[in-house]
């Protein structure tokens, strides 16, 4: 064991004990059950979909029981830093309504980014060491190199345990060697597990687990010829979530395997275990199997790209606490979104994200919003992933609200459901604003069906010439059933199938060439509401255009 005055003076002069940052953080004054809960994403690359999921639960779960909801930045790993991570960070938690009730400069248990408690860290290093519940370490990189290649030829479970922790049991003088000889070393926490050791606890989602204990002398500080001098996220998270009073921590299940690790933390530093719940991954569906939604794989995996198409935030929402609490999906939307999750009712096997599902609820809800609502949002997002559209609304908010209004409404029975992200509002509403148009010239392009360029332009021709602004829809068609008759078409697609040699097509491809030329599109919404929506000048505009 090292001397006391050894150990101190390993660290600033002026390092506060820990009684100064208990007083600092003292406990919270709470209601009885109130849950403290926090998310540690780590600014190494974009948030994972999964931080999301596991923050919108770590909010729900804090607020339903009067607590308070952390978000603290994990950046220990400054090597591996991406800029602008922490950006994103707030913009997805800001567009998904998730804020976090304590974060950066909001909250009184700061600072909340890692990297700027390196003086806290430091106390209960010293702590650790000066109880010889830690110890330094020399050892050099090939030297663990060559530890790890002997067990793993012999086949013995990696790590500096044992009698291959080379420098666990050294002597104060050969630790007082290595120093005054300016080796840079490591802190190791000094564990008390032995081989063949199990530990037990208990978990909020998946009840009583055991597993294996932590025997592995893990570093907890890093080495000593760094600056700032920081801790691992083993040693990191052990000291902030006491600090922080952090009582319950929801995370993925992968930790499962370090709680033994984490709990000798706790009682070696003398602090109150919190309580761990593992959250299933979340998976994605691939052929016949199911795998785990992956960074490097699946771009749904980044909370960015659902921002980027803009997927109304409160469907998502909806669509995630589903996979938390599978009752919750069969609630009304604004009923789900205040229901409390369960972490008793959070399943063990990951649930399948499903895109299709998701968008179909995305459709149903936006299906729900005013003409007014809609653009508001679209203008939002568009503020940031297209401006031009922005304009448009702005400039054309009438015929805005009046292309909304085409198959939609409370006076409609299935109101349309092709808006199901504010990115799909061009290819869905964009025919609508002349100045978002193109116009159909070309005579050969293949959504006009491959009829022939001289017939399409002379029916284009009949049609504008003879164009009636018609209120009553039959009578409106009745313009395009009259010219398909006078330009040899057959009276319905069922005579056309019986003698398609006698046709260049039916009814049915006769209206597509007035459906492409106003809308640009072989599919579309009532061929007689768009052209009212439109007016008649614009209709004649974009007709006569495909008739050259």
């Amino acid at each position: 064991m090292l001397d006391r005055a050894v150990v101190d003076a390993l660290f600033p002069s002026d390092l506060p004990e820990p009684s100064f940052w208990e007083e600092q953080y003292p406990p919270r004054q709470l209601p009885e059950g109130a849950k403290v809960t926090r998310l540690g994403p780590s600014p190494t690359g974009f948030l994972h979909i999964g931080g999301l999921y596991v923050g919108m639960i770590d909010r729900d779960v804090a607020s339903q029981s009067g607590g308070a909801y952390i978000v603290r930045v994990e950046d220990t790993d400054q090597a591996r830093e991406v800029p602008g991570a922490v950006d994103q960070f707030n913009r997805a938690f800001a567009y998904f309504g998730i804020e976090p009730d304590e974060a950066d400069s909001v909250g009184s248990y700061g600072p909340y980014h890692q990297s700027q408690r390196e003086q806290i860290y430091l106390t209960y290093v010293r702590e650790l060491l000066r109880q010889d519940k830690a110890y330094l370490c020399f050892a050099t990189k090939e030297e663990l190199a060559d530890i790890t290649a002997r067990q793993q030829a012999t086949k013995l479970p990696t790590g500096y345990y044992g009698r291959w922790a080379i420098w666990r049991d050294k002597t104060a003088e050969e630790v007082q060697e290595a120093l005054d000889a300016g080796r840079p070393y490591v802190v190791r926490f000094r564990s008390p597990g032995k081989a063949g050791e199990r530990t037990s606890f208990t978990d909020a989602i998946r009840g009583q687990l055991e597993h294996e204990a932590n025997r592995n002398d893990v570093v907890i500080l890093k080495a000593s010829d760094q600056s700032p001098r920081l801790p691992t996220y083993h040693f990191a998270h052990a000291v902030d979530d006491h600090l922080m009073r952090v009582n319950l921590v929801i995370r993925g299940e992968e930790w499962i395997s370090s709680v033994p690790t984490h709990l000798q933390l706790f009682d070696a530093l003398g602090f109150e275990r919190v309580e761990y719940a593992h959250i299933a991954p979340l998976m994605k569906q691939q052929g016949g199997s199911r795998r785990k939604l992956s960074k490097r794989k699946d771009p749904e995996a980044s909370v960015e790209y659902f921002i980027e198409a803009g997927y109304p935030a409160e469907a998502v929402k909806f669509y995630m606490r589903g996979l938390v609490n599978a009752r919750l999906a069969d609630l009304p939307l604004s009923e789900a979104l205040e229901a409390p999750i369960s972490l008793s009712e959070c399943g063990v096997a990951g649930p399948l994200v499903d895109l299709v599902k998701l968008e179909d609820i995305a459709a149903d809800h936006v299906a729900t919003l005013s003409g007014p609502e809609i653009i508001e949002r679209v203008s939002a997002w568009a503020s940031t992933y297209d401006p031009a559209l922005v304009s448009v609304l702005s400039d054309e908010r009438d015929a805005a609200l009046a292309a909304l209004q085409v198959e939609r409404g409370p006076e409609v029975a299935n109101p349309r459901k092709d808006l199901r992200k504010w990115s799909d509002f061009r290819t869905a509403y964009g025919f609508f604003f002349p100045s978002l148009f193109e116009l159909v010239t070309d005579r050969t392009d293949e959504r006009l069906g491959g009829l022939s360029p001289e017939l399409i332009s002379a029916f284009a021709a009949d049609f504008a010439d003879g164009y009636a602004d018609l209120e009553d829809g039959q009578e409106w068609f009745g313009q395009i059933r009259e010219l398909a008759g006078k330009h040899g078409f057959a009276p319905n697609p069922k005579e056309f199938k019986k003698n398609p040699d006698a046709y260049p097509g039916s009814i049915k491809e006769a209206a597509q060439l007035i459906r492409v030329a106003l809308t640009g599109s072989n599919r579309s919404p009532d061929l007689h509401a768009i052209a009212r929506t439109l007016g008649k000048d614009e209709v004649l505009r974009r007709v006569r255009a495909l008739a050259g």
